[in-house]
């Protein structure tokens, strides 16, 4: 049988170790970690795609005009700039959350 945290296992081998078992789920973490990371990049391109695109190109031909580009240009800059601003504001908030749940009650 394949575990988890381990490769295969019968009932009479000896269990991972402590660190082995805390390698392992470091290693799921950070593969989750990623994965997570790849989503989101994937569906903010997705969103400002769909949101630029609709807003800049009205009526969509064989290329883009100038004007096009201009705008397309600007939408995504303001979007990515608004992007980085949440997610700098949402780390900085985990990062207090996470420090007053660590400080000692009075």
């Amino acid at each position: 049988m394949t575990s988890l945290f381990g490769a295969s296992r019968s009932p009479t081998s000896s269990p991972s170790s402590p660190a082995e078992v805390a390698a392992r789920l470091e290693s799921i973490k950070t593969s989750i970690r990623s994965e997570l990371a790849f989503q989101n990049a994937q569906e903010l391109m997705t969103k400002m795609h769909d949101k630029c695109y609709s807003k800049c190109v009205p009526k969509p031909g064989s290329s883009l005009t100038s004007s096009e580009e201009k705008c397309l240009t600007q939408c995504m800059d303001r979007y990515l700039e608004a992007f980085n601003i949440i997610t700098r504001t949402y780390v900085t908030r985990l990062k207090k959350e996470k420090l007053d749940s660590q400080a000692p009650s009075l």
